[in-house]
């Protein structure tokens, strides 16, 4: 179990944040669901209700010790909102983060973290994240000599940023690199119980003492907010989110996860997974059992274990479909009916860019061949049922288009 210390009167419990020493509540305040805009706006463009919505999040956040508070400067009017209320209701255990995205010219990068001190008006940021460091040209705009990493230091050494870290929608061989780099403090990623994938950087950030903040386990990890009757079935008694919430905190590699609130309301199951906290070493391995035996009964044992042996790089698929990705969208339709949140994601393919990459298989048996598919597949145990599977997946999720929150 993980030693936990509650911060002052806080009522979240704290987790030493990696090497940057700070007592990290384990509830962090995300900043990209209780904005009004995804686009920014004025001042006078804000509506006194979405503002004052805003108050009571920020409100509760102070009562309940969430005074970790995440946002990013191309969150819409994220920055502008807690700006106007930040300085209203002071707390002094507050830690601000806002993220900018890497840039070749670090002159951009720097305009736009002046532009997140403006629209934050605050002092200092005690947390600043390159945003996005998903490709390998991202990590040198960042590093090399005359990079936005450079611009970061000269900040920090004028006391205006505390510590450097990177979010990131990166391969894990990527991130990997980026946490050997040793110019980081933190990082930002996916990791949940649907998405495991990043298992092995976590333990290479722990080898290096950086902090780790969850990126939205709730939303991505599976739009919890509404989940399908069976993983409520699947985690009876508890809600998923509660049984999500857990899966993430107890594990000692994990110091942060994101709670992304439109509403106070929606913080509840949050308290309550830190109510069972001490009982998730029982309460986790029973759900997951259920879960994964729901997986088997649905998709089988030798699929399960095979699955992605074999498969090709999007980037070297014909139509460059992201293979990995659809026949784990697959995986999560057939084990457990999460039919919705496959859907916006396998819509997102080919709309997502580096956030998502590669394609759905809507080209195939169009511009893409069954044959030409099957040439790449020569590696895999699954060649010829692969692209049945993919059809039944299109059949199913086909049809829409989605995009980023912050295309739309």
């Amino acid at each position: 179990m993980v030693n936990l210390n509650l911060a002052g009167n806080s009522f979240i419990p704290c987790r030493r944040f990696g090497r940057t020493e700070i007592n990290m509540p384990i509830l962090s305040l995300g900043g990209m669901r209780f904005q009004q805009s995804w686009k920014d706006l004025e001042s006078k463009d804000i509506s006194p209700e979405n503002q004052k919505n805003l108050d009571q999040i920020i409100r509760l956040s102070i009562d309940k010790g969430l005074h970790h508070i995440e946002t990013a400067r191309h969150y819409g009017s994220s920055e502008l909102q807690l700006g106007k209320v930040l300085n209203q209701q002071k707390d002094p255990n507050r830690l601000i983060q806002t993220k900018i995205p890497p840039s070749y010219d670090a002159k951009n990068f720097e305009n736009e973290l002046q532009m997140s001190f403006q629209k934050l008006k605050c002092e200092k940021i005690d947390l600043l994240s390159i945003h996005g460091l998903n490709l390998p040209e991202h990590l040198e705009q960042t590093i090399r000599p005359g990079g936005c990493l450079e611009v970061v230091r000269n900040w920090q050494a004028r006391g205006k940023i505390g510590h450097v870290g990177f979010s990131t929608h990166a391969s894990t061989d990527l991130i990997i690199e980026a946490i050997q780099t040793n110019q980081f403090d933190y990082v930002n990623l996916h990791w949940y119980f649907i998405y495991q994938n990043n298992s092995l950087a976590l333990d290479v950030a722990k080898k290096f003492d950086l902090g780790v903040f969850i990126i939205s386990p709730t939303d991505k990890g599976g739009h919890l907010y509404s989940p399908t009757a069976s993983l409520i079935e699947s985690c009876a008694p508890f809600h998923p989110i509660v049984f999500n919430d857990l899966f993430c905190l107890r594990d000692n590699r994990v110091h942060t996860i994101s709670v992304g609130l439109s509403k106070v309301k929606e913080l509840d199951l949050h308290l309550e997974a830190i109510d069972l906290l001490e009982e998730a070493d029982q309460i986790v391995p029973e759900i997951e059992a259920r879960l994964n035996n729901a997986a088997i009964t649905s998709l089988g044992k030798e699929w399960l274990s095979s699955w992605s042996q074999g498969l090709p790089h999007w980037g070297n698929t014909p139509g460059k479909m992201n293979l990995p990705t659809l026949l784990w969208l697959h995986n999560l339709v057939e084990a457990w009916d999460m039919q919705e949140y496959a859907k916006t994601r396998y819509g997102l393919l080919g709309n997502g860019g580096h956030w998502f990459p590669g394609a759905n298989a809507d080209c195939l048996d169009k511009e893409i061949s069954e044959e030409s598919l099957k040439n790449v597949l020569v590696n895999s145990p699954w060649c010829n049922e692969i692209p049945d599977l993919l059809r039944n997946l299109r059949n199913k999720l086909g049809g829409e288009i989605q995009y980023r929150l912050s295309d739309t």
